[in-house]
């Protein structure tokens, strides 16, 4: 699933850029991509949007400025998340990268996307999903954090 979504990333600027689900499908199966990868890939992509919509609507004040307050994780949250992804989540609000409701969407995500430990370079793709999806782009740092490897001294290609 998360190479579907890696490739969809870099091959569409924008998610309305995308072709007609149909079409997509038929793009993504000539790439080479299984159809079971693609229907997760599309489906996961379907529930983001449902997700940023009900908490956009449920918490329409916090959506123009949310910045602030502490997060504590449930136990199931932690045991998905691991504390490496808790804390790039926790920079990357406090570095004013995500908001509160971002960051929602993209624990919600996460859970969604594994029942058992996800790896951090996974949550950061899911990290710029919530961003592509919402037509926003990373900046420099967030950009740096995303795909810079700081094990190795050369650039992390995202697959």
């Amino acid at each position: 699933m998360f190479d579907v979504l890696v490739y969809l990333y870099e091959t569409y600027y924008r998610p309305d850029a995308c072709p007609d689900p149909e079409a997509l499908v038929k793009k993504l199966s000539a790439v080479g991509f299984e159809d079971d990868e693609i229907s997760k890939a599309l489906g996961w992509l379907t529930d983001l949007d449902k997700t940023t919509s009900d908490y956009l609507d449920r918490f329409p004040e916090q959506a123009a400025f949310s910045f602030g307050g502490m997060r504590f994780y449930a136990r199931q949250e932690l045991e998905v998340l691991g504390t490496a992804a808790v804390g790039f989540i926790q920079f990357l609000e406090s570095a004013k990268l995500l908001d509160a409701i971002q960051r929602e969407i993209v624990i919600e995500r996460a859970l969604a996307a594994s029942d058992r430990r996800l790896s951090l370079d996974k949550l950061k793709v899911i990290v710029l999903m919530v961003l592509w999806s919402q037509g926003k782009e990373p900046d420099g740092l967030m950009f740096d954090e995303l795909f810079w490897d700081n094990e190795n001294t050369n650039a992390r290609l995202l697959h």
